[in-house]
């Protein structure tokens, strides 16, 4: 075998995104909250940065060392684009691409200075430190909140180690998905000793009896169901003990001998088959209903985050017309210290000193660029969309129209990666409560009539229909469409099954309610 080295000259054309693109790419994708996150990082590592009620620097042309915001700064290649607008219209495959935060961050090379410190020594506080200091403590876990209560249970010392190895073995749910053989064998030699079979299934009856909430460690839904039964049986919250040993017999005999049949709503089934009246199957799965099929999804910690509207809708009686503006008023209004401004014109500095300034100062002035462009093309958007989707506005989901990303980027001439980036995670505050930005976005079809209806607009017809349907005999995917049909809405019954699946409605045996 025979290996040669070469030297060869290859000439072609690649197509490289600037690191300023990028970012003016991932603020106006950001939401309001995240934005704000975005600046207090900014404002604490780049002291060149001001809020108004700094000193104020306004950037100019003149003087040596000025910063010019549209031309390269801080030995940066722009690769000839003053804007990410620029950009796009220029390059719209690249511009089509999406660019992750962390890649982003990864090209940017960017300088920062010790600002707490030189906050300390001057007494100024550091509103960073002072948010850390401020914020929650994380929460336990699941798992962690469930070994809390193992640690102070009244159970038999052989049974704490086969306890603890049960909970951590338990899924998200709170099922033990894995037999007690193979948790015993994975776990350290040290405690084999503790991991006779009988301590196991002594250790799993306790985390079951002792732990809430009931029904973790079951290892399949009908166990967790039976747990759950027994520990609402012992509860004295009942109105009469008659009632309560009826209402868990049928709850208890449902689940153990006709889960299956309950699940898919096979009513007359278990009547016939158990002996017991529809009336006592109704009322042992309306007592079933008030039990989990995840148990441990309880201890989760609260991940609902609250909607903060990048925007607000609101109806102007004088002009007769639907007006949106940016809700951004709690996002600093950022400018240049004037301060660091001036020591960029300072020759007595030495070089390597201003070149860091300059650096910084560059920086800062391409963040302010970025926030007002961000600002600029986002209420662009919203002009288009309130004008677009009034009917929306006046009569709800049913009246949304369709509206493409292309359509709305031709009438602004920008491109329409910057539209879909201007719309995403953007929720509006209107008269018809907070909706989010991108569902004013959707294609629809022609009604009966020759309007055109929007998918959303369709999908709100069907969730009507069905709202208002006999529970008794309620309508199958064919009759829905014909419902729909006759409202001057055609569409096929694949279609009314995939909108059906998308609003979360069952079929129609699943929907059905027996008397």
């Amino acid at each position: 075998m025979r290996f040669d080295t070469s030297q060869q000259m290859k000439m072609g054309q690649h197509l490289k995104l600037a690191p300023r693109v990028i970012q003016s790419m991932e603020i106006l994708q950001m939401p309001l909250q995240e934005l704000g996150e975005r600046i207090e990082q900014e404002l604490s590592s780049n002291a060149v940065l001001a809020e108004p009620n700094a000193q104020e620097w306004d950037l100019g042309s003149e003087g040596d060392g000025a910063a010019d915001p549209n031309q390269e700064r801080g030995g940066e290649s722009a690769e000839g684009f003053g804007n990410l607008d620029d950009f796009e219209a220029a390059n719209p495959d690249a511009a089509a691409n999406e660019f992750s935060s962390g890649e982003a961050r990864a090209d940017r090379s960017r300088d920062s200075w010790d600002a707490p410190a030189r906050r300390a020594a001057s007494g100024d506080r550091d509103a960073k430190m002072d948010a850390m200091a401020n914020a929650a403590a994380r929460g336990a876990s699941p798992h962690e909140q469930l070994l809390d209560q193992w640690h102070i249970c009244d159970v038999r010392d052989d049974l704490r180690a086969p306890g603890e190895l049960i909970i951590d073995a338990l899924d998200d749910d709170g099922y033990l998905r894995t037999p007690l053989e193979e948790i015993a064998a994975r776990a350290p030699r040290t405690l084999n000793g503790a991991l006779a079979p009988d301590s196991m299934e002594d250790a799993l009856r306790a985390v079951q009896l002792f732990l809430e909430p009931a029904g973790v460690a079951a290892r399949n839904a009908r166990e967790c169901l039976l747990l759950q039964i027994d520990a609402l049986e012992d509860r004295d919250d009942w109105s009469s003990e008659d009632d309560k040993r009826e209402t868990v017999r049928v709850a208890r005999e449902l689940v153990a001998d006709y889960l299956e049949d309950l699940m898919n709503n096979r009513l007359p089934k278990i009547a016939e088959r158990s002996g017991l009246s529809l009336t006592a199957i109704k009322g042992g799965l309306m007592f079933l209903r008030r039990l989990s099929l995840a148990p441990m999804r309880a201890l989760a910690p609260d991940r609902n985050e609250t909607i903060v509207p990048d925007a607000i809708v609101e109806y102007d009686e004088e002009e007769d017309r639907y007006v949106a503006y940016l809700n951004d008023s709690t996002l600093p209004n950022l400018r240049i210290n004037r301060e660091y401004a001036d020591l960029v014109r300072d020759r007595a500095m030495p070089k390597r000193d201003r070149d860091f300034i300059r650096t910084n100062v560059s920086n800062a002035q391409w963040l302010i660029d970025a926030v007002e462009q961000r600002r600029h093309t986002l209420q662009r958007v919203l002009n288009v969309v309130v004008e677009a989707q009034r009917d929306a506005f006046d009569y709800g989901p049913e009246a949304i129209k369709p509206l493409q990303m292309t359509h709305v980027a031709e009438q602004l001439g920008i491109h329409v990666a910057t539209v879909s980036r201007a719309v995403a995670d953007k929720y509006l505050q209107t008269p018809r409560g907070v909706i989010a930005l991108r569902r004013f976005f959707t294609g629809g079809t022609e009604t009966a009539s020759g309007e055109e209806a929007s998918w959303e607009a369709i999908r709100a017809a069907l969730q009507d229909v069905i709202d208002n349907e006999d529970k008794t005999k309620p309508l199958s995917d064919e009759a829905l469409a014909e419902a729909l049909k006759d409202r001057g809405i055609p569409i096929a019954r694949r279609t009314v099954a995939k909108y059906r699946s998308q609003l979360d409605i069952p079929s129609a045996r699943l929907r059905k309610q027996f008397e």
